[in-house]
């Protein structure tokens, strides 16, 4: 089954109905097929940034404990790549979130992501790949 990192903003739009990504984002998951995978520091983001509404914020923790999204660990020998990447694209600035993902994708192997942020045609991999915005025809 194919495997997607999902970043926070696309995340975020789809538990907030007045953000502009917000029906775009519904109908993406309509069609989407597959697992969608993402940092805790991704999980932590989405749930600060949907802070307006508790209810939003429970709502959204339910959905990641039924399946929604698969949260995948940082590890501590993770650390040292993340600071790499932080200190590689410090003039973007990656955050932890970013760079997480970018980890995750090269431990994972996997090769594209759904993000509605434009630093991702920046970031390069460790092997110098680009992960490929499945979200971007929407």
């Amino acid at each position: 089954m194919k495997n997607t990192l999902i970043d926070a903003g696309p995340l975020i739009a789809l538990f907030n109905s007045r953000d502009k990504y917000h029906k775009k984002i519904l109908g993406f998951m309509k069609d989407y097929r597959g697992i969608l995978t993402t940092s805790w520091p991704v999980i932590t983001e989405v749930s600060h940034l949907l802070d307006f509404n508790v209810q939003t914020q429970i709502d959204f923790l339910k959905w990641v404990k039924l399946g929604g999204v698969v949260p995948e660990a940082i590890t501590v020998q993770d650390i040292t790549r993340v600071i790499s990447l932080s200190e590689k694209y410090s003039d973007i600035p990656m955050d932890l979130a970013d760079a997480t993902l970018v980890v995750l994708a090269e431990r994972l192997h996997i090769k594209e992501i759904i993000t509605i942020d434009s630093d991702y045609y920046i970031y390069r991999t460790v092997h110098k790949e680009m992960l490929e915005n499945i979200f971007k025809f929407y």
